[in-house]
């Protein structure tokens, strides 16, 4: 703002949209003359687009609209849903309900297969398992990352579909 400009030419842009063209010090005294602050709104323009205002309200203005973009933008989360190696098929469908919840609301889901002491040897029924499970799902997941052993459980992440 004001003294803090460095170009030698702006682009002054009234508040009933005219744009005009000036050095710095001609915009710096019609700025003075109306008793407000030359401020820099787009400094990578060339020349730089200044107006004349308040530096508080500009300030203020600003905040405001950063709050609100804030607050439309919902964070995307990862929820996670466990279950064992001898999980039933009933269980397994209140899961998979549970994750088209989590989908609908345009969240990842998680889903990960543990694995305890002997069941390590029978891998393969369990990433079945999981496969099956994430099949059930296709029609409202794409597979983000797909089924891998972590430690002692598979995982793979589901997105929403577009």
């Amino acid at each position: 703002m004001n003294e803090q400009i460095r170009a030698p030419e702006v682009m002054l842009v009234a508040e009933d949209g005219k744009a005009e063209t000036l050095t710095i010090a001609d915009a710096l005294e019609r700025a003075r003359d109306e008793g407000f602050d030359l401020i820099e709104v787009s400094p990578k323009a060339v020349p730089p687009v200044v107006k004349i205002g308040d530096f508080g309200h500009y300030l203020y203005q600003m905040q405001k609209k950063e709050k609100k973009q804030k607050a439309h933008s919902k964070q995307v989360e990862v929820k996670m849903l466990k279950f064992g190696f001898r999980t039933e098929k009933h269980d397994l469908d209140r899961l998979a309900d549970r994750a088209k919840e989590f989908l609908a609301e345009r969240h990842l889901v998680k889903f990960a297969v543990r694995l305890r002491g002997r069941e390590l040897s029978n891998k393969d029924y369990a990433a079945q398992k999981l496969k099956a499970l994430i099949a059930g799902l296709a029609d409202v997941a794409d597979v983000e990352d797909d089924v891998k052993m972590q430690g002692n459980q598979f995982v793979a992440i589901l997105r929403p579909k577009r």
